[in-house]
């Protein structure tokens, strides 16, 4: 076991978390230990069933404890096929939904990831397994205070979290290998398009009170565009809150 450096960053300031651990599995409590059988079926049952096929992303999908990322009212129903409430308006996304937009970003262990919404922490939590760095923005305070806590509790050294307004994206940080999006925009933020590396993928649900997940891909001519599937989520609230599917 290595020693890593875990940073967490919250309202523009970084608090830096030291501690041991290579994964969510170090020291993992028993209970994380003793609910593995429902993460086996859950990836069983809704992922292997309807076509994921990623190695990594299923065994991410089975090492990650989502029970720990839902209140503990919903913890019985954490690896059920669907999504669960959070607190202030926000859910965590049904687990083959979180599995399919992993899948699409194609992630080979080198990237570095911006994920829009935090929520839970639990879909960062997924990226951390298979991606190199991981920096998350919520515009909620409350909820990106508690993913980090969490996140660093679970072990996971190279999460970022940060409060603010995701669509503007973490200029400082970019460019990016990847970016997911994981609420509802009608139109894809210009930032986000901008601080895609060539050759990135960024992921989003695109639409108004039903989405469309559309994959875009940059080249060194400009962007490539795929239709995936329908979904619906929650719109991405700006940081003012009176702005929603992202308008300014």
């Amino acid at each position: 076991m290595t020693c890593r450096r875990r940073t967490v960053a919250l309202a523009g300031f970084a608090l830096l978390l030291l501690g041991c651990g290579a994964s969510s599995q170090d020291g993992a409590p028993a209970e994380d230990q003793a609910r593995q059988a429902e993460r086996d079926r859950m990836v069983a049952d809704q992922l292997v069933a309807r076509g994921v096929t990623d190695p990594g992303v299923l065994a991410a999908m089975r090492r990650v404890p989502r029970h720990r990322f839902v209140p503990g009212s919903y913890a019985r129903f954490a690896y059920a096929d669907g999504p669960l409430p959070i607190g202030h308006g926000q859910t965590i996304s049904q687990p083959f939904i979180v599995a399919f937009m992993t899948e699409a970003l194609a992630l080979q262990g080198r990237e570095k990831v911006l994920e829009i919404g935090t929520g839970s922490g639990y879909q960062a939590a997924v990226l951390a397994e298979l991606a190199s760095r991981v920096l998350t923005v919520d515009v909620v305070e409350p909820l990106a205070k508690q993913a980090a806590g969490l996140l660093a509790e679970l072990g996971y050294a190279n999460v970022t979290v940060r409060a603010g307004d995701g669509y503007r994206g973490w200029p400082e940080e970019a460019p990016f290998d990847a970016i997911i999006v994981t609420a509802a925009t009608d139109h894809v933020p210009p930032p986000l398009l901008d601080q895609l590396a060539i050759g990135g993928r960024l992921i989003l649900p695109l639409g108004g009170s039903f989405q469309t997940l559309t994959l875009y891909r940059r080249t060194g001519d400009g962007y490539e565009r795929t239709e995936l599937v329908p979904v619906r989520f929650v719109p991405l609230l700006r940081e003012d809150r009176t702005h929603r599917n992202g308008r300014p």
